[in-house]
């Protein structure tokens, strides 16, 4: 590891999300220090994912909703694969677990971890913790649709492996997290 010094640090946004403002040095590859230099930490907490593969009908789940963040470059409304922030003193898997079913209505049959990775790591975070999941019909439990009470309004759906390839080429797929489960997946399938 590289010397960091964190010469000051505070907290200038306390929402729902948080920013953290720090000044840090950091040690350069020739062996300089950088800095100081101001830096913004986008603080939102570590979250799960999950393509998930109902095994009875051979098709990938997924979620379509309305992100505000994407509304004016488009497209608003994202296809993407489950997903949610993890609790306080969950772990990852029964943060997946607890998604899937409040997302899709669907008990996981099984999860498989695929990878662990950060999203925009210049200014956030955010880890996401990416699963595989499987389901099958006689797990659905519930409507899914999400949590009405925390905004969300989540319609399913659900395609081919070859259609997901052709969401993908058609760049209807643009969401980052699902990229990276949906070649998982293809790989995986191939």
């Amino acid at each position: 590891m590289r010397r960091v010094i964190v010469h000051e640090k505070r907290r200038v946004f306390d929402g729902f999300f948080k920013i953290d403002e720090a000044v840090v040095s950091y040690e350069a590859f020739d062996g300089g220090m950088i800095g100081p230099v101001r830096r913004l930490s986008f603080e939102r907490g570590d979250s799960v994912a999950a393509i998930v593969f109902n095994r009875d009908r051979r098709r990938v789940v997924l979620a379509s909703q309305f992100r505000f963040p994407t509304y004016e470059k488009g497209p608003g409304w994202m296809t993407e694969v489950l997903a949610g922030v993890i609790d306080p003193g969950e772990s990852p898997e029964q943060c997946v677990r607890r998604e899937v079913r409040e997302e899709s209505g669907y008990e996981v049959d099984r999860v498989e971890h695929i990878a662990s990775f950060y999203l925009s790591p210049g200014g956030s975070s955010e880890r996401i913790v990416l699963y595989y999941a499987e389901v099958t019909d006689s797990r659905r439990v519930g409507v899914g649709g999400g949590l009405r009470a925390e905004g969300e309004d989540i319609r399913l759906v659900e395609l081919s492996v070859p259609e997901l390839e052709a969401a993908i080429e058609s760049g209807d797929i643009v969401d980052a997290k699902t990229l990276v489960g949906a070649g998982w997946l293809l790989r995986r399938r191939a």
